[in-house]
Protein backbone atom coordinates (compact mmCIF):
# COMPACT_ATOMS: atom_id res chain seq x y z
CA UNK A 1 0.00 0.00 0.00
CA UNK A 2 1.22 3.48 -0.81
CA UNK A 3 0.81 5.96 2.02
CA UNK A 4 1.64 9.60 2.48
CA UNK A 5 1.85 12.24 -0.19
CA UNK A 6 3.20 11.36 -3.61
CA UNK A 7 3.72 15.06 -4.36
CA UNK A 8 2.41 18.19 -2.67
CA UNK A 9 -1.39 18.20 -3.09
CA UNK A 10 -1.43 14.66 -4.51
CA UNK A 11 -1.86 12.32 -1.56
CA UNK A 12 -1.12 8.62 -1.65
CA UNK A 13 -3.50 5.74 -1.03
CA UNK A 14 -4.42 4.71 2.48
CA UNK A 15 -7.12 5.15 5.09
CA UNK A 16 -7.77 8.74 6.15
CA UNK A 17 -9.74 9.07 9.39
CA UNK A 18 -10.38 12.76 8.70
CA UNK A 19 -11.52 12.02 5.15
CA UNK A 20 -13.76 9.23 6.42
CA UNK A 21 -15.27 11.60 8.98
CA UNK A 22 -16.00 14.21 6.30
CA UNK A 23 -17.67 11.64 4.04
CA UNK A 24 -19.67 10.12 6.91
CA UNK A 25 -20.81 13.51 8.23
CA UNK A 26 -22.13 14.52 4.80
CA UNK A 27 -23.72 11.14 4.12
CA UNK A 28 -25.32 10.63 7.55
CA UNK A 29 -28.34 12.95 7.21
CA UNK A 30 -29.15 11.42 3.83
CA UNK A 31 -30.09 8.28 5.74
CA UNK A 32 -33.21 10.21 6.79
CA UNK A 33 -34.47 9.60 3.27
CA UNK A 34 -34.30 5.87 3.95
CA UNK A 35 -35.88 5.84 7.41
CA UNK A 36 -38.30 8.80 7.26
CA UNK A 37 -38.60 9.49 3.55
CA UNK A 38 -40.07 12.57 1.98
CA UNK A 39 -43.81 12.91 1.59
CA UNK A 40 -45.49 13.34 -1.73
CA UNK A 41 -44.26 12.53 -5.19
CA UNK A 42 -40.59 12.82 -6.00
CA UNK A 43 -39.68 15.30 -8.72
CA UNK A 44 -38.92 13.59 -12.02
CA UNK A 45 -36.82 16.09 -13.95
CA UNK A 46 -35.44 15.34 -17.39
CA UNK A 47 -31.72 15.20 -16.75
CA UNK A 48 -29.27 14.61 -19.59
CA UNK A 49 -27.34 11.34 -19.23
CA UNK A 50 -24.01 13.15 -18.96
CA UNK A 51 -25.27 15.13 -15.94
CA UNK A 52 -26.67 11.95 -14.38
CA UNK A 53 -23.33 10.24 -14.90
CA UNK A 54 -21.36 13.15 -13.42
CA UNK A 55 -23.68 13.25 -10.42
CA UNK A 56 -23.35 9.52 -9.74
CA UNK A 57 -19.59 9.47 -10.26
CA UNK A 58 -19.21 12.57 -8.09
CA UNK A 59 -21.32 11.08 -5.30
CA UNK A 60 -19.30 7.87 -5.21
CA UNK A 61 -16.00 9.74 -5.56
CA UNK A 62 -16.84 12.13 -2.71
CA UNK A 63 -17.49 9.19 -0.41
CA UNK A 64 -14.54 7.01 -1.45
CA UNK A 65 -11.75 9.45 -2.32
CA UNK A 66 -11.57 11.35 1.01
CA UNK A 67 -11.53 8.04 2.89
CA UNK A 68 -8.97 6.32 0.68
CA UNK A 69 -6.38 9.07 0.20
CA UNK A 70 -3.93 10.18 2.86
CA UNK A 71 -2.52 13.66 3.03
CA UNK A 72 0.02 14.90 5.55
CA UNK A 73 -1.04 18.52 5.25
CA UNK A 74 -3.93 20.08 7.14
CA UNK A 75 -5.23 23.65 7.29
CA UNK A 76 -7.42 23.95 10.41
CA UNK A 77 -8.96 27.27 9.32
CA UNK A 78 -10.20 25.86 6.02
CA UNK A 79 -11.42 22.69 7.73
CA UNK A 80 -13.31 24.89 10.21
CA UNK A 81 -14.94 26.64 7.24
CA UNK A 82 -15.95 23.21 5.93
CA UNK A 83 -17.44 22.50 9.36
CA UNK A 84 -19.41 25.75 9.26
CA UNK A 85 -20.83 24.87 5.85
CA UNK A 86 -21.70 21.42 7.21
CA UNK A 87 -23.73 23.12 9.96
CA UNK A 88 -25.63 25.04 7.26
CA UNK A 89 -26.22 21.74 5.43
CA UNK A 90 -27.60 20.21 8.63
CA UNK A 91 -29.88 23.24 9.02
CA UNK A 92 -31.31 22.32 5.63
CA UNK A 93 -32.11 18.86 6.95
CA UNK A 94 -33.79 20.42 9.98
CA UNK A 95 -35.84 22.53 7.57
CA UNK A 96 -36.78 19.34 5.70
CA UNK A 97 -38.01 17.68 8.90
CA UNK A 98 -39.79 20.85 10.11
CA UNK A 99 -41.59 21.14 6.75
CA UNK A 100 -43.26 17.79 7.30
CA UNK A 101 -40.63 16.12 5.08
CA UNK A 102 -41.80 17.79 1.88
CA UNK A 103 -39.75 17.05 -1.24
CA UNK A 104 -39.79 20.73 -2.13
CA UNK A 105 -37.94 21.66 1.07
CA UNK A 106 -34.91 19.80 -0.27
CA UNK A 107 -34.82 22.04 -3.35
CA UNK A 108 -36.14 25.39 -2.13
CA UNK A 109 -33.75 28.34 -2.19
CA UNK A 110 -32.41 30.14 0.84
CA UNK A 111 -32.37 33.78 -0.14
CA UNK A 112 -30.25 34.05 -3.28
CA UNK A 113 -28.84 30.49 -2.98
CA UNK A 114 -30.91 28.45 -5.46
CA UNK A 115 -30.43 24.82 -4.29
CA UNK A 116 -28.57 24.95 -0.98
CA UNK A 117 -29.05 21.25 -0.28
CA UNK A 118 -27.03 20.54 -3.43
CA UNK A 119 -24.50 23.34 -3.08
CA UNK A 120 -23.58 22.90 0.59
CA UNK A 121 -22.33 19.30 0.42
CA UNK A 122 -20.27 20.21 -2.65
CA UNK A 123 -18.74 23.09 -0.68
CA UNK A 124 -18.02 20.84 2.30
CA UNK A 125 -16.08 18.43 0.08
CA UNK A 126 -14.34 21.25 -1.80
CA UNK A 127 -13.24 22.97 1.42
CA UNK A 128 -12.21 19.65 2.96
CA UNK A 129 -10.08 18.93 -0.10
CA UNK A 130 -8.45 22.35 0.16
CA UNK A 131 -8.05 22.05 3.94
CA UNK A 132 -6.40 18.65 3.57
CA UNK A 133 -4.32 19.78 0.56
CA UNK A 134 -5.90 16.86 -1.29
CA UNK A 135 -6.38 17.63 -4.96
CA UNK A 136 -8.15 14.28 -5.48
CA UNK A 137 -10.94 15.40 -3.11
CA UNK A 138 -11.06 18.80 -4.81
CA UNK A 139 -11.42 17.04 -8.18
CA UNK A 140 -14.15 14.74 -6.81
CA UNK A 141 -16.06 17.75 -5.46
CA UNK A 142 -15.89 19.47 -8.85
CA UNK A 143 -17.26 16.37 -10.58
CA UNK A 144 -20.05 16.27 -7.99
CA UNK A 145 -20.76 19.95 -8.59
CA UNK A 146 -20.95 19.41 -12.35
CA UNK A 147 -23.68 16.79 -11.92
CA UNK A 148 -25.47 17.35 -8.62
CA UNK A 149 -26.12 21.08 -8.89
CA UNK A 150 -27.59 21.05 -12.44
CA UNK A 151 -29.69 17.96 -11.62
CA UNK A 152 -30.99 19.64 -8.47
CA UNK A 153 -31.77 22.85 -10.34
CA UNK A 154 -33.86 20.82 -12.79
CA UNK A 155 -35.70 19.11 -9.93
CA UNK A 156 -36.35 22.49 -8.31
CA UNK A 157 -37.87 23.76 -11.58
CA UNK A 158 -40.12 20.69 -11.84
CA UNK A 159 -41.34 21.25 -8.26
CA UNK A 160 -41.86 24.98 -8.82
CA UNK A 161 -43.89 24.34 -11.97
CA UNK A 162 -46.14 21.98 -10.04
Amino acid sequence: MITGEVAPGWPGLGFSPVGFAVAALVLAPNLLLVFVGPRGRAPKPRVPPVIQALEGIGQVACLVVPTATVSTAMNPAVLAAAGAVLVVYYAGWVRFLASGRRWASLYEPWGSVPVPMAITPVLVFLLAGIGLANLWVVAASLVLAAGHIPASLRAARVLADG
